[in-house]
């Protein structure tokens, strides 16, 4: 007979120990997050090996992934204990100056993209549009429980900072951007 798990029942821990059902929308967003974090490490996997641009793309991302972490468990330490550092504003600020430094090195975008340029741009096109998602989720989730105006600044700037990349990879490989 198949041995059952904890979460056969339909809910999971979080942090704190609390048992919450898993289509709880503190769960969603914790989801979504993981859902990023693994269309970024596609997008990693789509670079170009041996690139010096790519190699800062590389370490921005995993970068990225890493705060991802952070935002997970900050999100599912509800009523739980507090020693899990959280998103900041040094987090926000960091990709402000990012997306900066990014638009700096591409033309001015004039008219609306097409997602594509390449492997590695399409998947951090993909990655942005996830990130739209969560960041839609974590407001929602904010108008019924405290969540730091951090994760959600965050978000927003991130989902910046992955349309900037998908226009960089996608002048790196040479496609540059497709126009509506």
């Amino acid at each position: 007979m198949p041995r059952e798990h904890r979460g056969d029942g339909g809910e999971t821990s979080l942090l704190s120990g609390q048992r919450v059902r898993k289509d709880d929308p503190r769960i969603a967003c914790i989801g979504g997050i993981d859902e990023l974090s693994s269309c970024l490490g596609l997008a990693i996997a789509s670079l170009p090996p041996h690139a010096d641009q790519a190699a800062a793309m590389l370490t921005s991302l995993r970068r990225m992934q890493r705060e991802l972490y952070l935002l997970g468990a900050e999100l599912a330490r509800r009523d739980g204990p507090h020693d899990v550092d959280g998103i900041g504003a040094g987090h926000v600020a960091a990709l402000d100056r990012q997306v900066e430094e990014i638009d700096a090195r591409l033309p001015r975008l004039r008219a609306f993209i097409l997602p594509g340029g390449g492997q590695a741009a399409a998947s951090l096109h993909l990655a942005r549009a996830v990130c739209r998602r969560i960041e839609r989720q974590v407001v929602y989730l904010a108008a019924s429980e405290k969540i730091s105006p951090q994760a959600i600044a965050y978000l927003n700037r991130l989902s910046l900072v992955l349309f900037a990349m998908a226009r960089w990879a996608a002048h790196m490989a040479g496609s540059g951007d497709e126009l509506t």
